[in-house]
């Protein structure tokens, strides 16, 4: 589980990398594995259909954006998918939703052999999302926030017919400035609450947080979507953030000012999304309170796992439509999920039965 050393490091936390409390504030590890898969090579892995798998746990919002982003942009026959379940331990994720526990493409029981064939040193966080080279079995990158922008970009060749552009160049400099601000101060933010080592850290990120959440309820009252007039890399990476929010960072990270669902341009934001194909589909909700409250054992030692909340409200009218837009723009949804990459049924109320 995720214990700490004497240092005040958690040092396989693998949820976008490692963290300390210095100071009693939550600082992550942001030192990822930096290597790119490029259309020209150039750092030796070429873009290639069916060369690399995409390992991401469906419990982890850093990997449930390249979930997402693989889905939109129809990489499903290029990138193979594999999902650990929602649970590690200390030493790494592990592949037990397979038969046997072991993954069947890498034929691994551990992400972490991966990590240890790319560097038998290695010695920081085992995260996902990770790019796997198939060949060598050898970890090439676990840098999330470029995973999904090489997607969008080095991958375009092999995107399908009507895949919209997450990236377009005319708004890249708005989406990058708001990346940046969401990711320090909501999809890190909900983090420094609650690992916070102190009630003056805690009340500090408590602030920050809720001031960012105020200025976005603000900008999406009179607007569909972040960035423009379509979905974009910003609106993929601030969802997976909110759809986890009422299910676990209100009550076990104690960003409890108020639930998602009551800040109306949010929660009507959240939930435009949520029905879009791509996004809620890719949802699970059971896995998401299991590996938090599992896992999380200096917050919540007893590991029980609450009921709530009810999800019934994801598939209520949301009313967006009403400030224009098109989500995909010239292009089209993604068609169904691929067969075997289906959410569990009951884990979210978009697949209720196995139909």
């Amino acid at each position: 589980m995720t214990t700490t050393n004497d240092s005040g490091e958690r040092p396989e936390h693998a949820e976008g990398g490692r963290y300390t409390t210095k100071g009693k504030e939550f600082v992550r590890d942001t030192r990822y594995i930096t290597t790119r898969i490029t259309a020209d090579g150039a750092d030796g892995y070429p873009v290639e259909p069916g060369r690399y798998r995409l390992v991401a746990a469906r419990a982890c919002p850093w990997a449930n954006r390249a979930i997402i982003v693989r889905r939109l942009l129809g990489l499903e026959d290029a990138i193979s998918l594999g999902l650990p379940g929602p649970t590690h331990d200390a030493r790494s994720w592990t592949f037990d939703l397979d038969p046997d526990g072991k993954d069947p493409v890498l034929g691994i029981h551990r992400l972490q052999e991966a990590y240890f064939r790319r560097d038998p040193d290695y010695s920081r966080g085992i995260t996902v999302p990770a790019m796997v080279d198939v060949p060598t079995g050898a970890v090439v990158t676990n840098d999330f926030a470029q995973i999904t922008l090489d997607f969008s970009g080095q991958w375009r060749e092999h995107h399908r017919p009507g895949a919209p552009d997450l990236y377009p160049q005319r708004h890249r400099e708005e989406i990058d400035a708001v990346n940046d601000r969401v990711f320090r101060e909501v999809n890190n933010g909900v983090y420094r609450c609650g690992f916070a080592g102190s009630q003056e850290a805690y009340d500090k990120a408590y602030g920050r947080l809720f001031a960012a959440l105020d200025w976005l309820e603000e900008r999406l009252s009179g607007q569909r979507y972040l960035v423009g007039e379509t979905l974009t890399e910003a609106d993929v990476r601030l969802f997976t953030t909110l759809v986890r929010f009422d299910a676990v960072y209100h009550g076990h990270f104690k960003c409890n000012r108020n639930k998602l669902s009551e800040m109306p341009a949010l929660w009507g934001y959240a939930r435009d999304l949520f029905q879009t194909p791509g996004f809620g589909d890719t949802i699970d909700f059971a896995q998401i309170k299991q590996h938090y409250y599992i896992v999380h054992t200096d917050i919540n030692p007893t590991q029980i796992v609450p009921q709530g909340p009810d999800l019934s409200g994801w598939l209520t009218p949301h009313g967006r439509e009403s400030l224009g837009g098109r989500p995909f723009g010239d292009g089209t949804a993604p068609g169904p999920v691929r067969p075997g990459e289906e959410v569990t049924p009951g884990h979210n109320p978009l697949v209720v039965t196995g139909n």
